[in-house]
């Protein structure tokens, strides 16, 4: 376990909601504003931005190993447009910072390069982010861990020596804040390639805390996750699909995030605790349970037998375990139909 702010990553409940701006700013200052607002009415914990530059993350290079193709959203453009298009002004997040800090969201974001790393940690960003398609940067990695704060990392296209890499590269460095996030580096994804059960094997394998960052549509693998322990969850948020943008198309709406969140907060109160202890409720309830009645007159000296006595409901006669020990005996007293057995009752 972990801190975040005042959140302690790791512990079962409350899981950790992370709401991804990513690219739904759209280049408006404002509604990237209006954004974070409703990252935190829909009941977002944080808020995730991501720092880089179209030349930071790639160059501006038209030749085929640029061109974006294979059935993506984002097919027919190049690298360095796709990121022009979509990354968050390093201007503005100095002031996207403050108001969601304001809001009482936490604020953090993933670094593409060590420039991103020098200008958020003067922002002094309480943990980071590694993108999926980042953790094969292991110089990179190594810099952000160095740090000293805790990491965040999506295994999307990760192998299992990805992983092994990633964790000894924090590790290297003296930093054990790790938690790693199953991903389906799919845009958006199938719900069948979400393969939650990874979750509570990761936890285990590489002992780190484990969580969930998704690109499916709807609600359900995420709500489904907490379940298989994910003590964090990342989802792309945007207010309307219909602004459109390059994430727009697997980003979740306001409602969606909401319902979702409501959800997980359920799924957390019905999982509870292990425990075999009665409530009070449970307690008054048992009095409509089985036990042993006088189902017929019985008068002194008579036995009882199998007529005489039954398991019936309600509760307030001896339990039904002890019928095949008390057929035979006899009867202390008068006793009448519709009386609770006792032991005071029989010879």
């Amino acid at each position: 376990m972990y801190k975040i702010g005042d959140r302690n990553i790791g512990k079962d409940f409350p899981v950790f909601i992370i709401a991804e701006l990513s690219a739904n700013h759209n280049q408006n200052f404002e509604l990237a504003l209006k954004t974070i607002k409703a990252a935190k009415d829909a009941g977002a914990d944080a808020i995730k931005i991501q720092t880089y530059t179209a030349d930071t993350i790639t160059i501006d290079c038209d030749n085929d190993y640029f061109k974006i193709k294979g059935g993506t959203l984002w097919d027919g453009k190049n690298l360095y447009q796709l990121y022009k298009e979509a990354y968050t002004p390093w201007e503005w997040q100095s002031k996207l910072q403050k108001y969601a800090e304001e809001l009482g969201l936490i604020f953090f974001s993933t670094p593409f390069d060590n420039s991103a790393v020098d200008f958020l940690e003067k922002l002094n960003v309480p943990c980071y982010k590694i993108a999926s398609f980042e953790i094969t940067d292991i110089p990179l990695i190594e810099y952000v861990a160095s740090k000293g704060k805790p990491m965040i990392i999506s295994t999307g296209i990760a192998s299992e020596e990805d992983i092994k890499d990633v964790l000894n590269a924090c590790r290297k460095v003296g930093n054990n804040q790790i938690s790693l996030l199953k991903c389906t580096s799919e845009y958006p994804a199938s719900v069948e390639d979400a393969n939650l059960l990874t979750i509570p094997d990761m936890e285990k394998r590489f002992a780190v805390i484990a969580g969930l960052s998704d690109h499916s549509m709807g609600s359900d693998v995420a709500i489904a996750s907490i379940v298989l322990g994910a003590k964090i969850i990342e989802k792309h948020f945007i207010i309307s699909r219909k602004t459109g943008g390059p994430d727009a198309a697997f980003s979740m709406e306001y409602e969606e995030f909401k319902k979702m969140v409501e959800s997980v907060r359920n799924v957390e109160k019905a999982l509870g605790k292990v425990t075999y202890e009665l409530t009070e409720k449970i307690i008054k309830s048992r009095k409509y349970s089985r036990s042993l009645f006088v189902t017929e007159d019985i008068a002194k000296g008579e036995q009882f037998n199998e007529k005489n006595v039954r398991s019936i409901r309600p509760g307030d006669g001896l339990p039904p375990k002890f019928l095949k020990e008390i057929i035979g005996k006899k009867a202390k007293i008068d006793l009448k139909r519709g009386t609770p057995l006792n032991f005071d009752s029989m010879l």
